[in-house]
């Protein structure tokens, strides 16, 4: 299959439904106290648009938390995430930005993480006028944007960590686009493995590509983990996914990098947007109070 009809064929996949990797059926209990303004941001790809989520009677320059939305690097938008994105912010106290990142196959790898990386630069450098402080950042996502995320952690600190990225979120992440979907665990309840094939292949193009660090960072040397931001790693139980990401949270901690891991065994990849409500508003509320207490460092 060429890029022009992988790009056809997403195009459809982006007008149907998987509740598996998009959309959010789930929203908080109560509608956040939060401020939401949209912004673009430019790249040397296309200007991102970004959602800002400021949380509302809270002074001075806040600490600032990039959300990337799921959606198998190839759909899914930031409004998946938007209630619960005012949600952080406003438990948390921190101003969220929420980015409308390129999606494959228009944009294959490695062009998200760099665009990502540019983003998460320009938010730093454009502080002032952001009103937030520019020491306190962290970075997290959903599926694909976890993926992204636990990338741009790592091209940070391979560029002298010029960011002062303080924490990194990875929720339900793929690490692994090496390894086959069909020879990782299988579950009545996760993507299936034709799927996860196809939106990998759309993203990927070739397996050198698929062992890249910025790829799949479970396959990145000892010491591109040493030096990492500390981690909250969340899994899912159901998922095919969650081995890898375990294994990830593994790695992190052998190379010194604080790690919490939480898994929620009776839940399917997405949970947090598509579960069991009670597991998904604890998982909120953990990624919050995580980036709380590291603001406050």
């Amino acid at each position: 299959m060429n890029q022009q009809q992988q790009i056809e064929m997403a195009r459809q996949i982006r007008e149907q439904s998987f509740a598996q990797v998009d959309g959010s059926v789930l929203a908080p209990p109560r509608t956040p106290e939060a401020q939401r303004e949209e912004i673009r941001i430019p790249t040397s790809l296309v200007e991102a648009r970004a959602n800002v989520y400021r949380p509302l009677n809270v002074e001075g320059a806040l600490p600032v938390f990039i959300n990337l939305h799921g959606g198998g690097f190839i759909m899914g938008q930031p409004e998946m995430d938007d209630p619960w994105c005012a949600f952080i912010a406003e438990r948390t106290g921190c101003v969220v930005v929420n980015v409308d990142y390129v999606l494959a196959p228009e944009y294959k790898f490695p062009a998200p993480v760099h665009q990502c990386y540019e983003i998460a630069t320009w938010i730093h450098e454009h502080a002032k006028e952001l009103n937030i402080d520019p020491e306190r950042m962290a970075i997290g996502g959903h599926s694909a944007g976890g993926n992204l995320s636990a990338a741009v952690c790592i091209l940070n600190h391979e560029r002298g960590d010029a960011l002062p990225i303080r924490y990194q979120i990875l929720d339900y992440p793929p690490l692994d686009l090496a390894t086959d979907p069909g020879d990782k665990p299988d579950f009545a309840e996760a993507i299936p493995a034709d799927m996860a094939r196809t939106f990998n292949a759309m993203y990927i193009d070739n397996a050198e590509d698929a062992r890249d660090r910025l790829a799949s960072p479970v396959w990145a040397s000892d010491e591109a983990l040493q030096g990492l931001p500390p981690a909250l790693v969340i899994t899912a139980g159901k998922d095919s996914l969650a081995a890898e990401a375990a294994k990830y949270a593994q790695r992190l901690e052998a190379a010194g990098v604080p790690v919490v891991y939480r898994d929620y065994p009776g839940e399917a990849h997405g949970f947090t947007h598509n579960g069991t409500a009670e597991n998904s508003l604890e998982a909120w509320e953990l990624m919050a109070d995580q980036l709380k207490d590291v603001f406050a460092k």
